[in-house]
């Protein structure tokens, strides 16, 4: 029986219900190695955009429709308590609190207030940095805030940071503004003259966020969890009153603030800036986020950034915006509605506020004076309206270590935790070949349809020089909005209306970056048909990939970084729908086309990308004969291992080594005949 005609569990129809609603562009794939110099076809460049805004839409119509139908106050709080477990749930466990170990490592004495420069562990040898302001020649306990910081080089010392921070300071707040990992004195991934080689902040998180996947781990826990230590240490003060605490920060310190809010019951007040939209309004503005930014199945759930303030309910908060911010306005105005509803039927219709500043993205002043308003009226301890006058510090000044960097003081580093688990589960995972295909069925998200795919035949892009003389282009609609790309090679000349019959096997060759590109250039390719000079060829691209690959996230960004290639598989994760996991479907649908369309078995191939969803192909499907690869990644293990590594967030698969990993999957192939050449290792991965 064929793994797609497999009946349908409730999970499995909620999925395909669902799925029913770096450095290289594709012109620069192999130009010099394509024989004749023809530009790579990328005629669907839209596909991807598409099919990601029926998702997320449909996510936030799923969630709105629950939303919507709360009319009491016991509906309103089982909303509360609903999303705050669901929320606990992306988020994963949080480890024991261990000895903080703080300590004051020096003061600067100012003319109301001190600032104290401060150490702790928010994990065993895991140095966080910080500074506490604390008022002078006032009346204890008082109001506590923690400050969490957005993407700014320097953390802590970024300027409007500081600002916050004294502006309250001044107004009779204990303030513990932490720096981020990656940022400020957190940098991970240090090089010479304690500098950071990825440049620090975005790049360091999505560099060590990726591959947190792998081990189950997510790093908006990590900033989650250095925030709820943080607030430990400041209610360990004796200045601090425990009945007034607060969180504020501003972008990704605006992450943080809505993700503590869920997260943690003891906050009394809540001034998330920069941030809270809608995830539709994110999507539909080819807004990439950094990995910390995208909880693993939120979307899935129906969840959103309103949630999170939710879940903190009817506590008061207040949602600070900007007017020209690309975190879209309109979106925070939604979220306010929705807030605004709930905190109504909770009897605290006030406790709910909305700012929007006249500025561009930023904790400006205007916004500034906002939460202190708000939290002045929850706490009473100022009439202050106005920010006092501040005094910039320099950065060095507020150092907690002696030249700036947790390194220098042997902190270990978030990605030594990561090697530690990801060695620790090797020792548990023993996969036998039938828990071996469930494992991967399961974590790759593989809906059952018994249906072969619909497909268009496309027409002719005229000669593309491929090694036949003729060929035909087909899209094979493997669920809506989505299709791969099929090209099938002729023997004779001219038009074909539909696959050629008759050819019991079939060879399909999965692309690394298009196969229109390969046809021509690939020596792997051209081998397996002069191999097999009866076999019926066919070379595809799986979403998102050559006549696919999407243009969207800004001009040429598909392979970098913070680019498309990140924005789908970064969406996938909060989908519950790994993209390597769509490919893999991708690859299952094609085959299954095949069979319909006569074939009876299929001598399966792939390339560097393409072979992880071929392998993984190969493994599900009984049609499946033959296998052989190329440049396919050693292991997972190996990404682990090299915290350098060179893959792209879409190849990896969350969760895995928990289960498998992939010598497990080539190991079972063996029983198909694999070929596995010239594997490819942690940094091979974004090679041409």
């Amino acid at each position: 029986m064929s793994l797609l005609s497999q009946p349908l569990d409730r999970r499995s129809l909620l999925r395909v219900a669902g799925m029913q609603a770096m450095a290289w562009s594709l012109g620069d794939l192999c130009p010099a190695a394509d024989p004749v110099a023809l530009a790579p076809l990328n005629r669907y460049p839209q596909m991807m955009q598409e099919w990601l805004l029926a998702q997320v839409r449909d996510a936030e119509q799923r969630g709105n429709r629950w939303r919507v139908a709360m009319k009491t106050r016991a509906d309103a709080e089982s909303y509360v308590n609903t999303v705050r477990q669901e929320i606990r749930e992306c988020f994963g466990p949080m480890p024991e609190k261990t000895p903080l170990n703080a300590r004051v490592t020096g003061v600067l004495e100012r003319d109301t207030y001190n600032v104290e420069k401060v150490i702790f562990e928010s994990r065993p040898g895991y140095l966080v940095t910080g500074n506490l302001y604390v008022p002078k020649g006032r009346k204890t306990p008082m109001p506590g805030v923690v400050g969490v910081c957005g993407h700014s080089l320097n953390g802590k010392a970024m300027e409007s940071y500081q600002s916050f921070a004294q502006g309250l300071a001044r107004m009779g707040y204990v303030v513990f503004i932490i720096d981020p990992v990656g940022q400020g004195e957190r940098f991970q991934f240090m090089a010479d003259g304690l500098k950071s080689r990825y440049g620090g902040s975005v790049a360091e998180h999505i560099q060590m966020g990726n591959a947190m996947c792998l081990v189950g781990d997510f790093l908006g826990s990590w900033f989650a969890w250095d925030g709820i230590r943080a607030l430990d240490y400041l209610l360990s003060r004796p200045e601090v009153d425990p009945a007034h605490v607060g969180v504020t920060g501003n972008s990704g310190g605006g992450t943080q603030t809505t993700w503590l809010a869920a997260l943690d019951d003891r906050w009394t007040m809540a001034a998330p800036a920069c941030f809270v939209t809608t995830f539709r309004r994110n999507a539909e503005n080819e807004l990439p986020s950094d990995t910390e930014q995208c909880p693993p199945h939120i979307l899935e759930l129906g969840l959103d950034h309103s949630d999170f303030i939710a879940a903190m309910a009817p506590r008061p908060a207040i949602l600070l915006t900007q007017e020209k911010d690309f975190f879209d306005v309109r979106g925070g105005e939604e979220a306010f509605k929705r807030l605004k509803h709930l905190y109504t039927l909770l009897g605290k219709p006030d406790n709910i506020q909305l700012q929007t500043g006249p500025d561009p993205h930023g904790y400006t002043k205007p916004n500034r004076e906002a939460m202190y308003r708000f939290f002045n009226k929850v706490t009473g301890v100022s009439q202050e309206q106005t920010e006092p006058e501040l005094t910039i510090e320099k950065d060095a000044d507020l150092w907690a270590t002696p030249h700036g960097q947790v390194s220098e003081l042997n902190s270990r580093t978030l990605m030594s935790f990561t090697r530690d688990k990801a060695a620790a589960l090797a020792t548990k995972r023993h996969p036998k070949p039938g828990q071996l295909v469930k494992a991967a069925r399961d974590l790759l998200e593989i809906p059952t349809i018994k249906e072969a795919p619909d497909y268009r035949i496309l027409r002719s892009m005229g000669s593309r020089k491929y090694p036949s003389k003729g060929y035909c282009d087909y899209a094979v609609q493997t669920t809506p909005h989505i299709e791969a790309l099929v090209t099938g090679l002729y023997d004779e000349a001219g038009f074909t209306s539909r696959p050629s019959r008759g050819r019991k096997r079939a060879l399909l060759y999965v692309s690394h970056r298009s196969a229109d590109a390969e046809l021509r250039s690939e020596p792997l390719l051209a081998d397996l048909i002069k191999a097999e000079p009866e076999v019926a060829v066919f070379a595809c691209d799986v979403r998102g990939i050559g006549d696919s690959q999407p243009d969207t996230c800004g001009a040429n960004t598909f392979l970098q970084p913070y680019g498309s290639h990140y924005f789908y598989a970064a969406h996938g994760v909060m989908l519950g729908q790994p993209l390597i996991g769509q490919r893999t479907f991708d690859v299952l649908r094609v085959i299954q086309w095949l069979i319909a369309t006569g074939h009876e078995e299929v001598h399966l191939a792939g390339r560097g990308w393409g072979a992880l969803p071929a392998a993984f192909a190969a493994l599900l499907s009984p049609q499946v004969k033959q296998v052989t690869l190329k440049n396919a990644l050693t292991s997972y293990a190996d990404l682990i291992a090299d915290e350098d590594h060179k893959w792209p967030y879409a190849a990896l698969l969350p969760d895995v080594l928990k289960r498998f990993d992939l010598p497990d999957v080539y190991t079972a192939l063996a029983a198909k005949s694999l070929k596995n050449l010239e594997p490819w290792g942690s940094k091979d991965g974004m090679k041409t």
